[in-house]
């Protein structure tokens, strides 16, 4: 695993200021995960064979009874106008409400508010993630409006999921914290540049993928959960763990698949959980851009790691998590080369923490925050 350079730099501006030039600020960005990998130029396209896509065939029943479940009915599910101040309250209540939510921002730090917005985009990017998924061979919604229980449950998925950055994007806008134009920029270069996370249109790699990924963005989010409540806003707490909950159920989701891909194809599968994790896990944020910053993502991810949000740690605890809800090192019957496979996660771990022991042992440098900030939001 990579590990994130502590080394000096120069962070973009993102905060919203004062000034008397009509100049925009800097562009804004952040992400949550604290590492990066590279996109690869060469692409590795349909590598499944395709034998396996009956395997995918055949469980379509399966999902119907066991993961389309996990989907929460439209009437159940909470929406973002409950979080935030309701223009339906008539002018006055709207703008008391908006007043209030300026003054509990007052207490968050300038790094809390870069973590956000990398936070809104990660979930604003959502086109992108859609996409890829229907990419995979064997469940991608092939009509756009498919029957298939797979694509139902990617497009209800999605649905739930697209409540996440709207809720952050309004939040954002409302407490007048950073600089919004800024914001919607890097979200189109983001979206334009896409996601490379060298799946091969192959299922077994995307739902191991989506299961880690899940599990990261909850842990991501629960703990800005509890940095705005130490920060003085308790409104922006229950938001953030509205999302975290979220992700959460999503993540059984993508996990029980998985333990049915162990069940019916364990040697697949445990290849494919190996290959994930020799290329690394890459976050959906590895191609952000603002317009002028190429190393952006390397400078939020150091935010992240700093802060506590995300970090190599996480990252392990997240490995034994799945070794051990996957139950990988009880694995019998596998072939020569899965075995290999197997050995090779179940050490991951230890192999982590090692490297995470040994970076905390190297002094990071004072980093200069380039940003002018003021805190003295107009209520």
């Amino acid at each position: 695993m990579q590990t994130t350079n502590f080394s000096q730099f120069n962070l973009p501006s993102i905060l919203c200021r004062k000034t008397t030039s009509s100049r925009r600020l800097s562009p804004v960005l952040a992400v949550a995960s604290p590492t990066i990998t590279s996109p690869s130029r060469h692409q590795v396209t349909h590598s499944m064979p395709p034998e396996k896509l009956e395997i995918f065939r055949s469980l379509e029943p399966w999902v119907s009874e066991n993961i389309l479940p996990f989907l929460k009915p439209v009437e159940k599910c909470w929406q973002p106008i409950e979080f935030l101040p309701d223009p339906s309250q008539g002018p006055e209540q709207f703008e008391e409400e908006v007043r209030a939510l300026r003054q509990r921002v007052l207490g968050l730090s300038d790094e809390y508010f870069v973590m956000l917005v990398g936070n809104m985009l990660t979930e604003d990017a959502l086109p992108t993630y859609q996409t890829m998924i229907n990419t995979l061979d064997g469940v991608r919604d092939e009509t756009g409006s498919s029957p298939c229980p797979w694509a139902i449950w990617t497009r209800a998925w999605t649905a739930e999921e697209n409540r996440h950055g709207d809720l952050l994007r309004t939040y954002l806008y409302l407490s007048g914290r950073v600089d919004m134009l800024m914001v919607d920029k890097t979200l189109q270069y983001l979206i334009g540049a896409g996601v490379d996370i060298r799946l091969e249109n192959n299922p077994y790699l995307g739902f191991v993928y989506t299961s880690f990924q899940e599990r990261a963005t909850c842990s991501s989010h629960g703990n800005m959960a509890r940095l705005a409540t130490q920060g003085g806003d308790p409104m922006l707490a229950r938001m953030c763990g509205a999302i975290a909950a979220d992700e959460k159920r999503h993540e059984h989701a993508y996990t029980r698949i998985v333990d049915k891909l162990l069940e019916v194809d364990p040697n697949a599968t445990m290849l494919a959980i190996a290959h994930m994790m020799k290329m690394k896990i890459v976050m959906p944020m590895h191609l952000m851009y603002d317009g002028q910053d190429p190393n952006i993502f390397e400078h939020f991810s150091s935010i992240i790691e700093r802060q506590g949000i995300y970090t190599s740690r996480h990252y392990a605890e997240i490995l034994e998590f799945f070794i051990t809800r996957w139950e990988l090192e009880k694995l019998q019957g596998l072939s020569g080369e899965a075995r290999r496979a197997q050995d090779y996660v179940c050490r991951l771990p230890l192999r982590v923490r090692k490297l995470e022991n040994r970076v905390k042992k190297i002094e990071p440098r004072q980093v200069k925050f380039s940003w002018i900030f003021n805190k003295q939001v107009n209520a």
